[in-house]
């Protein structure tokens, strides 16, 4: 059972994910988590690092799709400046927004990633999805109230994890 909740890969931050590699293992689309993923859960807008890793990816031809729980306002006021579908109130992890954004991006669920920083929400549903999951490092070290109620389920998942020899990287 918490097997599905063990992420296919691991990065410190989304800055690691090179379209290199994902063209590689033929990802042409990624499916990404806005808070704490991408950016802090409280920041507006996107860094300008961050839109030029968003530049990489299309200069690549890799689609992204942010796929988030929050409301429509924030999701909507940090896409849209960057041109950039997205999915607000996703409901992970359950699966609906996941096959909906591959739909969007126009490929197959074999060809897409899912990117995040919870496992209850983020790897959860992208496992259940059937999808290549990838877990970041949170960007901030805060969260909502809601948020923080799943990292403590989380903190026991993986030291789950780590006591049964599935972890494969360092803290």
């Amino acid at each position: 059972m918490l097997k599905a909740f063990l992420p296919a890969q691991h990065v410190k931050s989304i800055y690691e994910i090179k379209p290199s590699d994902l063209k590689e293992k033929g990802i042409k689309g990624i499916i990404t988590d806005l808070d704490n993923t991408l950016v802090e859960w409280d920041r507006p807008l996107a860094t300008p690092e961050l839109i030029t890793w968003f530049e990489e990816m299309k200069r690549h031809e890799i689609k992204v799709t942010i796929v988030s729980n929050n409301k429509e306002m924030r999701v909507k006021s940090f896409a849209d400046p960057l041109n950039i579908p997205f999915i607000f109130r996703a409901r992970k992890p359950m699966t609906k927004a996941f096959k909906h954004a591959v739909e969007l991006m126009g490929i197959q669920k074999e060809e897409a990633v899912v990117i995040g920083d919870q496992l209850l929400t983020d790897v959860f549903g992208g496992n259940r999805s059937g999808f290549h999951t990838i877990l970041v490092v949170p960007v901030a070290q805060t969260d909502g109230w809601a948020t923080k109620l799943n990292r403590k389920v989380e903190r026991r998942i993986l030291a789950w994890f780590r006591r049964n020899g599935k972890l494969t990287w360092e803290d």
